[in-house]
């Protein structure tokens, strides 16, 4: 029998132990359960919802929280049509998937499922931004003018827009040139309304040129806005480059680099010298009515003339072609006499007539005359790549 000391040990001892396991809390599964989420009703969002001058290109989207979509409408109201949209695979967004309409108001419905099973609809109006006016991308040359012949190694890509453009850096983000296979070059505004795209150096031969211009919803500044987006495809030709001298009177023809033939020539006489550098042809055309005045040399003026002329190709805006001229026939090969052509014989100039074509190039030395302008229509390659460069809005 144990002391009555020993005995009141052992029961302090077991009250204590007791007392541990309580506090621990052990595995005795006494532990109160976590509280259940409160399940909540859907709240469901819409991008610029009241907007009264949204852009038709940014996409409009409809948002779910604490719950899933289950559809979206999105209707023009004055035509009743639906814009194409898409719910992400979580069913928690819709996206518009077409680009909207100017000018015009939309009206978006939508219904989700909340957490808590209960149906929620939401209800929106946006209304896109209406133009002062719509500049059209028109492109030089036009597409379907050398959907056959394709185009030479000189040729620029022009954007010419309908309507000025005062925010030119918007806009040149929105165009593009892509080549096969790839060769720089760049962007150079002309003025207002016309953007050249040249590369570095002369086009390959055998380059394909996809030019893009996403300008659609696009602001120009001053009201302006994109018409449309347009996208076409060049294709470059074999090199045909003439390299006119006027120290020699004499033109050599090169075929993709090979000197094939030269030409006695009559450029421009000491008064109205043929200008300088590369010149890229325009036109062409096998009877063309030469007119001083289309250049501002009219009746009256010592040095207008108008004269029939065969085997036309332009090479400038100035007044500038090669074409057959049988009155410098005597000159040819010995001095320059004309108003700024570039004179051939006739068998000359009906061969030259056939063989070069639109973006092939005619290089003009020891002229006597000034540098083809920049702007006077393709004087693109009278400027450096540096000062060509300098020419992008965004430098």
């Amino acid at each position: 029998m144990l002391p009555k000391k020993a005995l009141l040990f052992a029961a302090i001892l077991g009250a204590a132990t007791l007392a541990l396991v309580s506090c621990t809390g052990g595995n005795t599964g006494t532990n109160s359960p976590e509280p259940t989420p409160a399940r909540l009703s859907a709240t469901v969002t819409i991008s610029d919802d009241g907007a009264q001058n949204a852009s038709p290109v940014t996409p409009v989207t409809v948002h779910a929280e604490h719950g899933r979509l289950r559809a979206v409408a999105m209707v023009n109201t004055e035509t009743s049509a639906e814009v194409r949209g898409t719910i992400d695979p979580a069913t928690l967004t819709w996206t518009s998937a077409e680009p909207l309409g100017y000018g015009s108001t939309y009206r978006i419905v939508a219904h989700a499922v909340g957490d808590n099973g209960k149906q929620t609809e939401q209800r929106g109006t946006i209304t896109t931004v209406t133009p002062e006016a719509q500049a059209e991308p028109n492109l030089i040359p036009g597409p379907a003018a050398v959907a056959d012949t394709g185009v030479g190694v000189g040729q620029p890509i022009v954007f010419q827009f309908t309507e000025p453009v005062t925010d030119k850096a918007a806009v040149e983000k929105r165009l593009s040139v892509v080549s096969q296979p790839a060769q720089k070059g760049g962007w150079y505004w002309i003025d207002d309304q016309n953007v050249h795209y040249r590369p570095k150096e002369y086009w390959q031969p055998g380059t394909t040129l996809t030019v893009s211009a996403k300008v659609y919803g696009v602001d120009f500044g001053n009201g302006v806005y994109g018409a449309g987006d347009r996208t076409e495809t060049y294709r470059v030709h074999d090199s045909w480059t003439a390299k006119a001298d006027g120290a020699t009177a004499r033109m050599a023809i090169f075929h993709n680099g090979q000197q094939v033939r030269t030409m006695p020539i009559s450029m421009g006489k000491d008064a109205t010298p043929t200008h300088l550098g590369a010149h890229v042809i325009s036109d062409k055309q096998a009877s063309y009515t030469m007119d001083s005045c289309t250049y501002g040399v009219c009746q009256g003026d010592p040095d207008y003339y108008r004269s029939e002329e065969r085997w036309s190709l332009r090479i400038s805006n100035d007044g500038e072609f090669v074409h057959e001229n049988p009155n410098s026939v005597s000159a040819q090969g010995s001095s320059n006499v004309s108003h700024g052509c570039i004179n051939l014989n006739a068998e000359n100039a009906q061969w030259f007539f056939e063989h070069f074509g639109l973006g092939d190039v005619v290089e003009v030395t020891n002229s006597g005359g000034p540098r083809l302008p920049v702007w006077d229509l393709y004087g693109d390659w009278s400027l450096s790549w540096e000062e060509w460069q300098a020419g992008s809005a965004l430098r």
